[in-house]
């Protein structure tokens, strides 16, 4: 395991200032029962210090680029679409470009102390795409690890994602996503299979699936049908 010692600089300044980051620069002085109590995933404390139950990262201490110390929780809402009457139609993804470089992720984020993940994965998906999806209904998924890249071993994400599906007979039925908050632009991208998902954002969009996402993409599209 690496000792690699690393938080970026934003956490430490405008992390701090606007309030997304921990103001405790030693873990140590953290409650982590209180955390550990409500943990998604659960995960060790040694010596005052949480640890990534997915380590190693490649980061041993620090944050990186996460603002948190040990587990963030956070939903995302996956929002497929077939177009047609009949099951084997073309299917859609509504995907994300992220404001950070990172690629095109599920609309998502951080879940809010006492929210709960199906209405914040719903809340994200209407403030990232202005999508409202009246009548819908949401599957909420189990809790998983994302292996984010801006993670470490003590700062790491874990998601509980909503899924919904939509079938319309025609394109122009479909609502239209609006990229906004921390989203460049929104779109919907095709996922016959996770193969021709990464496809359609290389050809159409020159990018390609936010990392933390790509595992769950791979199991939910699968291969061809």
């Amino acid at each position: 395991m690496t000792d690699i010692t690393y938080t970026h600089p934003d956490v430490l300044t405008a992390g701090m200032l606007q309030g997304w980051a921990d103001p405790a620069l030693d873990p140590a002085e953290i409650d982590w029962a209180a955390r550990q109590a409500r943990a998604a995933i659960p995960f060790r404390v040694i010596d005052g210090r949480p640890l990534n139950p997915f380590a190693p990262t490649g980061i041993r201490y620090g944050r990186n680029q996460l603002g948190h110390w040990g587990e963030a929780l956070c939903a995302d809402a996956i929002v497929t679409a077939e177009i047609g009457d009949t099951e084997g139609d073309d299917r859609w993804l509504v995907m994300v470009e992220r404001s950070d470089g990172h690629g095109w992720a599920l609309p998502g984020g951080h879940v809010d102390p006492g929210e709960d993940p199906a209405h914040a994965a719903v809340r994200e998906l209407a403030e990232e795409t202005g999508l409202t999806l009246h009548g819908a209904h949401w599957q909420t998924l189990p809790a998983r690890y994302v292996p984010d890249p801006r993670a470490s071993d003590e700062a790491w994400m874990v998601t509980m994602p909503s899924l919904t599906r939509l079938r319309v007979s025609h394109w122009n039925e479909l609502p239209v996503p609006v990229g906004a908050d921390d989203a460049w632009r929104a779109a919907w991208i095709i996922c016959d299979d996770y193969a021709a998902l990464v496809r359609d954002l290389a050809d159409i969009y020159g990018g390609q699936v936010f990392p933390a996402h790509r595992d769950l993409l791979a199991e939910l599209l699968g291969t061809r049908r």
